[in-house]
């Protein structure tokens, strides 16, 4: 039996020891153990390429900071310049910084350092101020402004951020994109052609009936009440402020009623053209909505509601005004 112990005690040291000298440099350095084994341990957590594009990529602005292993002295933080480069002690040439992950990063300088300076370097890099992708929310929010975030983020969540809608706030909220999910593209004036604007109501958001993943560079845009225009044979010309879809019927209750001598078979809604100046017109009928033969139709913002008298009963009032001021004129002056 003392023999099959010896047997195994021999093979448990035969295999520490192949690996002890699997893990030695060629230099024989003590720290040489630590150091394969670290770059070990990077060969297996290799992200795939679809979990690759999800790290935070280095944008400009960012402040990196960069430490090479047993040289304190390359030690240093520094930013991304507007060129996308940054530059470090002991390198002649900037290296390119912007649209790296920070292992790709540190992997460029390694082989920088490599190259005329150090042997085998070490080199770890973090991205200590990420300040390149930024979200912004503007107009009728609590706090508007922009947000600097390393992860994803929701439209709803990013209205959080900013206090929500104010009371001011109207219907709808736009997203502007600039087509670039990581602000990454080289050539500033491709984007031109990418942007997207987007639309949203702002109760479907609130609701959660409607959400977006936001992009590094969107920009939210909460604007105020819509408002409609109404003049003419009405009592209350004017704006009104709108917060939710208003159909013809509850806009001219809003405008307090008709006139007299209203011409109910003539109403017109002027609407502006998208993209144009020009406007097209609609006409209804109050006495066809009220029957139920057409549908009360929805306004628009900025849509404008004409209300036309009708002439021959305006006379016909201005007549009957005239003869009933006459009678009362007539029996004052009766003894």
């Amino acid at each position: 039996m003392n023999w099959l112990l010896y047997i195994s005690f021999a093979c448990i040291f035969a295999c520490l020891g192949s690996d002890i000298v699997a893990g030695q440099t060629p230099t024989g350095d003590s720290s040489g153990p630590s150091r394969v084994i670290s770059a070990a341990v990077k060969i297996e957590t290799i992200p795939a390429a679809a979990d690759l594009d999800q790290k935070y990529r280095i944008g400009y602005d960012d402040k990196v900071e960069v430490q090479v292993f047993r040289h304190p002295e390359l030690t240093q933080r520094v930013s991304v310049t507007s060129k996308g480069t940054i530059n470090l002690f002991r390198l002649q040439e900037p290296l390119m910084a912007v649209c790296k992950t920070e292992q790709e990063l540190a992997d460029s300088i390694a082989t920088a350092y490599q190259k005329d300076y150090l042997r085998n370097p070490d080199v770890h890099v973090q991205a200590v101020e990420q300040r390149s992708q930024s979200f912004s929310v503007i107009g009728s929010v609590e706090k508007p402004g922009s947000f600097f975030l390393n992860r994803k983020v929701r439209l709803i969540e990013l209205l959080a951020f900013a206090g929500g809608p104010t009371k001011e706030s109207g219907s709808r909220l736009f997203v502007a994109r600039s087509g670039s999910t990581s602000n990454c593209k080289s050539d500033a004036s491709a984007d031109d052609d990418d942007r997207t604007l987007l639309d949203f109501r702002i109760d479907d958001v609130m609701k959660g009936k409607q959400d977006l993943v936001m992009q590094p560079g969107d920009v939210v845009s909460v604007g105020k009440k819509d408002v409609i225009y109404i003049y003419g044979n009405v009592n209350k010309q004017g704006q009104i402020p709108i917060s939710e879809p208003i159909t013809l019927t509850q806009a001219l209750a809003s405008a307090e009623g008709l006139k007299p001598a209203t011409n109910k078979d003539n109403i017109r809604i002027l609407r502006q053209k998208p993209g144009t100046l020009d406007r097209e017109e609609f006409v209804y009928s109050l006495s066809d909505i009220d029957k139920r033969k057409v549908q009360d139709p929805y306004l628009e913002p900025n849509d404008i509601v004409a209300i036309s008298e009708d002439r021959s009963k305006a006379i016909l009032n201005s007549i009957g005004r005239s003869l009933t001021s006459g009678f009362s004129t007539i029996f004052y002056r009766i003894p």
